[in-house]
């Protein structure tokens, strides 16, 4: 499987982000951003990781307030996370 074509973050503006996904790129606001970056640290957290390898190996995730449901199998979901802890870690030239 190849991860390199996965998910990415970008962010657009201020408090605007775009998820890319492999089919269509989804765009969020600020708070929606939280929210995700909440989930996706639950769902990698090591008893999370453990119960999705046991069982299913995917993950169906709803995003930006419900509107959009995206598919993760495990390295997806790894990559996203480092996607998102880059993107909150990442200092941002701001014009004020």
């Amino acid at each position: 499987m190849d991860t390199n074509i996965g998910y990415q973050i970008k962010h657009l503006t201020f408090c605007k982000y775009a998820l890319k996904t492999p089919n269509k790129t989804i765009a969020l606001s600020f708070p929606q951003m939280l929210e995700l970056r909440r989930k996706i640290n639950e769902l990698t957290s090591y008893s999370s990781l453990t119960n999705i390898v046991n069982n299913d190996n995917f993950v169906l995730l709803f995003v930006a307030d419900k509107e959009h449901l995206i598919f993760l199998e495990i390295p997806q979901l790894l990559v996203l996370k480092e996607e998102i802890d880059l993107l909150f870690h990442t200092p941002v030239s701001l014009f004020v």
